[in-house]
């Protein structure tokens, strides 16, 4: 059995995973500076990797360490491609919250994904490899190293959304958002997004985002599930950079480019969280943006520039490098 968790802001949820199926929680929620307790099992086996609720120190056996990441034999993302779902007719009908609509949600979420793969903060990941010996730290020339990522394109998925929808269901939405896109990509990465008020049982309580593998014609399809960010508020990163909001969105959606950047920066470092490739000492709950979610082990979350916007983002753990004497970086070459 594996476990993993991704906090947000400082708190953790814990899932207990099967080998079969591995899924990778983000972030979760809590108090600053509190312990974070053992959560309710709201998430079906098959659930590793969260990202925990902002405020609090992930709780459990696994926990981020400041530890260096090695290779465990995993699958990493050589050529990365990100590719969206809309689950749900609301975002087709289009919605409000916070004074913002669903479409310009939308629109930072795309602008978020759509540039981010070749940029800086992106570099970092690109010193991780496959097929070098387990227990490598440090890939130097040698293996097959992750490239820039590139943005497959968005869907809206009409299925009908529950108003809490479960792990399976999740999976299958990413399991459509493939076909959809002309079948598997080996290093495809399916990030499914939920309306307002749709989200899986546990987020903006327990956790704020995670990412997954499941089964789809016999290959292993690497996942990831965002739920509407803004309704978790500061506790899955809403204004957790830019404290006040203008008019794209930054501020308010914060919480949509530092979740979903660490989601996707783990899914290609650990494509198939139950045959794990990078993590620390720590397992499942010890990946590259674990480490650094809520400004852990000395990170500093910023701004980047993509295009004419900018994005909030968390650091990114880094074997090879430093910045202020932290190894989570913001940028890399």
């Amino acid at each position: 059995m594996k476990r993993s968790r991704i906090l947000i802001g400082g708190l953790a949820i814990v899932a207990t995973i099967s080998a079969s199926a591995a899924l990778a929680l983000a972030l979760f929620v809590g108090t600053p500076g509190t312990a974070g307790a053992e959560p309710p099992e709201t998430l079906n086996p098959g659930i590793a990797h969260v990202m925990a609720i902002h405020g609090a120190k992930p709780g459990g056996p696994q926990a981020v360490t400041s530890s260096n990441m090695y290779y465990h034999g995993g699958r990493v993302a050589h050529a990365p491609k990100v590719y969206i779902s809309w689950w749900g007719t609301q975002w087709s009908s289009g919605f409000s919250t916070g004074g913002f609509t669903s479409s310009q949600a939308q629109t930072y979420i795309t602008g978020f994904f759509g540039s981010v793969g070749s940029s800086s903060w992106h570099n970092t990941d690109k010193q991780y490899c496959s097929g070098v010996a387990v227990n490598t730290t440090n890939c130097g020339t040698s293996g097959s190293h992750i490239g820039n990522a590139t943005y497959g394109g968005a869907w809206n998925d009409t299925t009908s959304v529950p108003t809490s929808p479960t792990q399976s269901s999740i999976a299958s939405a990413a399991v459509r958002l493939m076909n959809h896109f002309g079948g598997y990509n080996v290093d495809g990465i399916y990030m499914v997004f939920t309306p307002t008020a749709h989200s899986m049982s546990g987020f903006g309580t327990q956790w704020c985002a995670w990412h997954s593998s499941t089964s789809s014609g016999g290959n292993n399809v690497a996942y990831g599930y965002i739920p509407y960010m803004p309704d978790a508020g500061t506790s899955c990163g809403r204004n957790f950079v830019n404290g006040s909001n203008n008019s794209y969105g930054n501020g308010y959606f914060d919480g949509f480019s530092i979740v979903g950047g660490h989601e996707f920066i783990e899914a290609e470092t650990d494509m198939n969280p139950s045959a794990a490739a990078w993590t620390g000492p720590g397992g499942g709950s010890d990946e590259n943006g674990d480490k650094c979610a809520w400004n852990q082990n000395g990170g500093v979350s910023t701004n980047i520039t993509l295009g004419s916007h900018s994005y909030a983002v968390q650091p990114d753990w880094s074997n090879n490098s430093t910045q202020g004497g932290s190894h989570c970086v913001t940028s890399h070459t």
